[in-house]
């Protein structure tokens, strides 16, 4: 429950620009339910609310200070240029100062302020995510989770059984004028169903090591882009249940918040770049138990805000946002079936073009894996993807190893529900045999796609590449020229005219 006369004082001290130091003239304020936050110059400074609720404890000046350190000890994990220090605000005879030799009244999360403009869902809704940028900041997160620390004790099935309690009572409490109950009891109903199926499978990742000290509240508002990079910040410190969780789980709230907001490509664009990595394939069968249960508390978010909201079109606003986050987070329980598409053809065909841009529409949210051999081989060589290799790389041996990776690869994203996107040249009978073999071993339909263009055209584009990961050559292209590809049974499409013609064809096929 709140306390908010006992911090009173400290508030009005930190409202005046003087109790910052000379050349401040204006502070800004900004009010959460857990925090307020002032910004002054190039400072924000944090003081949490003398607060206590079921999830988060900020009611004495010990937790307080505790809870301090600790979010500058987390958050420095991915943002040390913003997190500077914890400090007190300290009365030192009878005025208040920040960071002084009396006794300590209070704390504050000291940060560097950074353009407000630069954050995530600023960017989202001035249409300037790229599809780039969202590969740039899952292999961050990738990274982050790599290096995070194991938690074996939270997390597993019954870690999701208690966010799906906690989505219960939370969006029953918000009332029937603002969640249908029959709504409320699907959902509700849909999440137990799904943990049933991929309970055993939640432990056993956390017995591998996947429930790691994640982030715990990965939207895009605690992301920023900072000297052109993206950062994540605000990382949940007051709670292990909350933080300490699998690691797709986490990634998973991303996920989600591009999709509330019509962005799925860019969602594709953010999976593909985590799968590839952290390889974590297995990952995607509880996905859509995941995004609905990131779906169930971003409603009850919605909800508490609509609550709050003083202006009656605001409100309404609110509440029906709230409202069709949770009939989005019902539709992941109900995702469409798997099912494996490869996309084939002589280099140069523009099979990565074409694969991209069928992906986020297949499928369940959000949409295909995408399997590229060229980007398996710069794995295995244990290079970045724009790193060129030797000819020792393309012996019939390495290339072999190169495609029943992907196949495998293929056959457990297939396995766990997503749609398959392979894209590789296919250029022998046998391989194209062997994918269509895939798809049934994974128990899914197969579609082949067969892309074809005149020699003079592939050329024309092979030499205006840069910045891919084939390392197809106009020399490389003129030896496929002469190969026997044998008779080819997929489905073909004459790719030389433009790229959205190739696409719509395709799709048309699919």
């Amino acid at each position: 429950m709140p306390d908010s006369g006992a911090q009173g004082a400290v508030i009005e001290f930190l409202s005046r620009p003087e109790s910052y130091g000379a050349g401040i003239d204006r502070v800004e304020r900004i009010d959460t339910h857990g925090a307020i936050v002032f910004l002054a110059g190039d400072r924000v400074y944090k003081l949490k609310r003398a607060v206590r609720y079921p999830y988060m404890d900020y009611s004495t000046l010990e937790r307080r200070r505790a809870m301090c350190e600790a979010e500058i000890a987390i958050n420095r994990r991915t943002a040390p240029q913003l997190y500077l220090d914890a400090v007190p605000v300290t009365r030192d005879g009878g005025a208040l100062r920040i960071d002084g030799d009396g006794t300590p009244v209070d704390w504050l999360v000291v940060m560097r302020r950074f353009d407000q403009a630069c954050l995530f869902d600023r960017l989202a809704a001035q249409g300037r995510l790229t599809p780039d940028l969202m590969r740039e900041l899952a292999q961050a997160i990738a990274s982050f989770h790599d290096a995070a620390e194991r938690r074996p004790a939270y997390g597993g099935a019954d870690g999701i059984a208690w966010v799906i309690d906690g989505n219960r009572t939370g969006l029953q409490d918000a009332g029937p004028a603002m969640f249908e109950p029959d709504a409320v009891a699907a959902f509700d109903a849909g999440c137990r169903a799904w943990l049933a199926r991929v309970g055993p499978l939640l432990d056993t990742r956390r017995s591998r090591g996947f429930v790691r000290r994640c982030h715990g509240d990965l939207h895009l508002r605690n992301i920023c882009l900072l000297d052109g990079r993206p950062v994540l910040f605000d990382a949940i410190e007051f709670s292990e249940d909350i933080a300490s969780i699998d690691t797709m789980y986490d990634f998973a709230f991303l996920l989600m918040d591009l999709e509330r907001r019509r962005l799925r490509p860019l969602g594709n664009a953010a999976l593909n770049a985590y799968l590839a990595g952290t390889g974590d394939l297995d990952g995607l069968s509880p996905l859509p138990l995941f995004l609905a249960c990131r779906a169930g508390v971003r409603a009850q978010v919605g909800a508490a805000a609509s609550h709050a909201q003083p202006d009656p079109a605001r409100r309404a606003a609110l509440m029906a946002e709230a409202r069709e986050t949770l009939a989005l987070g019902l539709s992941f329980l109900s995702p469409p079936p798997a099912r494996m598409i490869a996309v084939g053809g002589l280099s140069g065909t523009g099979k990565s073009t074409v694969a991209r841009a069928l992906a986020p529409d297949l499928g369940r949210s959000p949409g295909a894996v995408v399997l590229r051999s060229d980007e398996i081989r710069k794995r295995h060589a244990g290079v970045a993807p724009t790193v060129r290799l030797g000819p020792e790389a393309y012996t019939p041996e390495a290339s072999s190893r190169v495609y029943a990776a992907m196949l495998e690869a293929a056959r457990l994203a297939a396995a766990a529900g997503q749609v398959v996107i392979l894209d590789a040249v296919f250029a022998k009978p046998e391989e194209r045999a062997a994918a269509a073999q895939a798809a049934r071993d994974a128990g899914v339909a197969f579609t082949g796609l067969w892309l074809e263009a005149p020699p003079e055209r592939l050329k024309t584009r092979i030499a205006s590449r840069s910045g891919d990961a084939s390392d197809a050559t106009v020399e490389v292209l003129a030896r496929q020229l002469t190969f026997d590809l044998g008779p080819i049974d997929w489905s073909r499409i004459e790719v030389s005219g433009p790229v959205a013609d190739s696409v719509a064809a395709a799709r048309r096929l699919i």
